[in-house]
């Protein structure tokens, strides 16, 4: 695949999202109206629990803009681009047509928190 080739054909992306940026380590869609931007970025997996034997994983994440400043909060990891693309497509879906015009993050989290992501990983971030 070249990298100016999203891995989303322009058919299946939701109403009103359109493709950001594509790379072979990054992936961005965009949705204009409200501003929401859905992102998979992949990342070494220092913070991976060692016994998961991975190298790297995908993050994916959201930005929305709140008045003044861009908020950017982590939805999930998964292990390969393929689950990354699933991923963001699952994302959009959930988004599509119940986000107001001013979207708020603890809106948009509580439509993301339930999503069951293939090849998900465990969220190394959490400490006791």
């Amino acid at each position: 695949m070249s990298s100016d080739q999203h891995p989303v054909p322009p058919e299946a992306l939701p109403p009103g999202w359109g493709p950001v940026e594509c790379c072979r380590d990054y992936l961005a869609y965009r949705r204009a109206r409200p501003p929401i931007e859905l992102i998979a970025d992949r990342t070494t997996a220092d913070g991976c629990h060692p016994g998961l034997g991975l190298g790297c994983y995908w993050e994916l994440q959201f930005q929305c803009l709140l008045e003044d400043r861009t908020i950017t909060e982590r939805i999930g990891c998964v292990s390969t681009r393929h689950a990354a693309v699933e991923g963001l497509l699952e994302c959009m879906s959930r988004i599509h047509g119940r986000v107001g015009d001013q979207p708020d993050p603890a809106e948009l989290r509580g439509l993301l928190a339930d999503i069951s992501f293939a090849d998900a990983i465990p969220d190394g971030s959490s400490t006791s």
